[in-house]
Formats: C-alpha cells, structure tokens, sequence
C-alpha cells in the first residue's frame, strides 16, 4: 500500500530550481531516506509534502490527500521535525509537549507509549527550558513533539545534523522502534553513512532524483572495481590522478582517495609509476568495496 505517492513534482524560486520532475512512491510503513547533499531539494520537497509550500507543477499525495486541496487533513495526520530547531525556547521540556499535545487535541498520557522509549531519556530535564537543551536533548524533545500526536506519516529533515556521532546512533535506534507501531518514517539527510539504515533510499542532487532502490540494490548495480590510495600529499594526489589518462573517477572518502579506472582491469603497477614521476612518497594502496557515496559520485557523473 502507498503512503507517499510524488509525480513529476516541479518547485523553483525564480531562476533556480528546488526539484525538478521527480517522481517517487513510498510504501506504508516503510523506513525512506532522501539522500543529498545541501541544496538538493530535500527541505523543499519536505515542506511541499507537509502542505507548507506549493508545488508549481506535479501532484503530491500522503495517504491519498492531496497536499494542495487537503492540505487541512494532511496536517493532522503528519508529524513534521525540520532541520532547525524550531519548537518554544523559552517554554520548559514539558510544557513544549504539553502544548503540541494540546494543540491536537489529544494529552501526554493518552500517546506516551509512542514516546517513552525517547521521553525517559529528557524526563530528568522536563523543568529546563527548551533553549537551554543540548543538541542531543533538543532533537529527543523535536522527535517527542512530533510524534505525541500519533501521526500516520512522520517526516524528519536532517535530524541528525549537528548532532554528535552517540546521539546520532540513539536516534535512528528509536527510529527502528517506531516502525513497529506501523507509521511511515520519511527521513532526509546529507551523510552517505545513514543510508544503510534506511529500507530504501532516494538519491537526490540538484533537485533531481538519481537512484531509488534498496541500500542493497543501488550498491549491487555499481560494477566499476575500486582502490583505495593514499600518499602523504592527498590534495596533490586527488589534482595528479585527475590528469592521469586511465582516471575514471578520483574522490577523497577519509584517509584513502578512491579510484576508478576507465578500464576493466586497473593497473596499479601503471598508477604507481604516474604518481612516482609526480614526485609523491609513502604510496599506498588497498582494495575498495563500493559503498553508497560511491555510487552517488557515479551517478552524479552520467
């Protein structure tokens, strides 16, 4: 059954296009990510979705309400956490909570089971003012607020963003323990890494959609043999192997460029000699499997 149903969805402000004919489905219950760099469209896309902004062409549905004529029903069934913290600063923990739950019409008590697992953790702080939270606390608190509703759709933009790697891990841990109360998490982020937690992904850049598969899958289409090589001048490494005749494609992933050749086979004897008459030392090389940013970068490039 679909959820989210996007078709040839057009949004631009003057000049510049936000999305550009993307079209996708999304599966009730599912655990969807939106991939993309900043600048990618996924904001706008979000709030086109949560009937803040309207599209200039294409139709957009969330269980079936049009994000246009429903727009007053869509609210009541969607949960909406933007990317900047956005809630009362100046109203403690629980009464942020108390007042979403208000402005729904429903209380605390009645959802608590949606937002244990996440409340218990800033309950010892519900006196403290929201704006005085860190920024693990205030992404619990955004999480809580949308959710104490009961939404049926639940839409979370870069959520981890500005968060530290520990709470980044809690986050999508409790995102896993929401599926099973059957809501449809659409989630959008810029790291390549949290794709893989995702049951499936869109890939998106400059407002256009490249990819949609499983983590899974899109890693399985990519075909192209990888290495990893390092020396002790990485700017220069990257800048050399860009002029390199057999140089598919060169990225910098960590502490390892990764390498693709224009060929079936690479030959690393020939890559070695290229960056020794370039003058660089402690050459190091190491076998590569694909990952998703691997594939962004390859589909960036058709």
């Amino acid at each position: 059954m679909i959820s989210v149903q996007i078709s040839e969805l057009i949004k631009s402000y003057g000049k510049k296009t936000a999305l550009d004919n993307i079209s996708v489905s999304i599966n009730k219950g599912e655990l969807f990510g939106f991939i993309g760099p900043d600048g990618a469209g996924k904001t706008t896309l979000f709030r086109i979705l949560t009937s803040l902004l309207i599209p200039d062409q294409g139709l957009a549905k969330v269980e079936n309400l049009d994000v246009v004529k429903d727009y007053k029903e869509i609210r009541k069934i969607v949960g909406y956490m933007p990317g900047r913290f956005s809630l009362y600063q100046d109203l403690s923990v629980e009464e942020n909570l108390q007042f979403f739950a208000s402005v729904f019409g429903t209380t605390i008590e009645e959802n608590y089971h949606l937002i244990e697992d996440i409340y218990v953790q800033i309950e010892p702080f519900k006196k403290r003012l929201a704006g005085k939270l860190s920024g693990g606390m205030k992404q619990k608190l955004a999480l809580s607020c949308a959710l104490i509703h009961k939404p049926e759709v639940l839409f979370l933009d870069e959520p981890t963003t500005g968060v530290d790697a520990v709470s980044r891990k809690e986050f999508w841990e409790m995102l896993k323990k929401l599926k099973s109360f059957g809501i449809t998490i659409i989630v959008s982020t810029p790291y390549m890494d949290e794709a893989e937690l995702c049951d499936r992904i869109a890939l998106i850049q400059n407002g256009k959609i490249l990819s949609v598969q499983s983590p899974k899958k899109i890693i399985s289409e990519y075909k192209l043999p990888i290495i990893g090589i390092r020396s002790d001048d990485m700017y220069l490494l990257v800048k050399d192997l860009n002029k390199f005749d057999q140089t598919n494609s060169i990225f910098l992933f960590g502490d390892y460029a990764h390498y693709t050749s224009k060929f079936s086979k690479i030959s690393i004897e020939a890559i070695d000699s290229f960056l020794l008459s370039k003058g660089h030392t402690n050459i190091k090389f190491k076998n590569i499997k694909p990952e998703i940013e691997d594939c962004f970068m390859a589909l960036m490039k058709e």
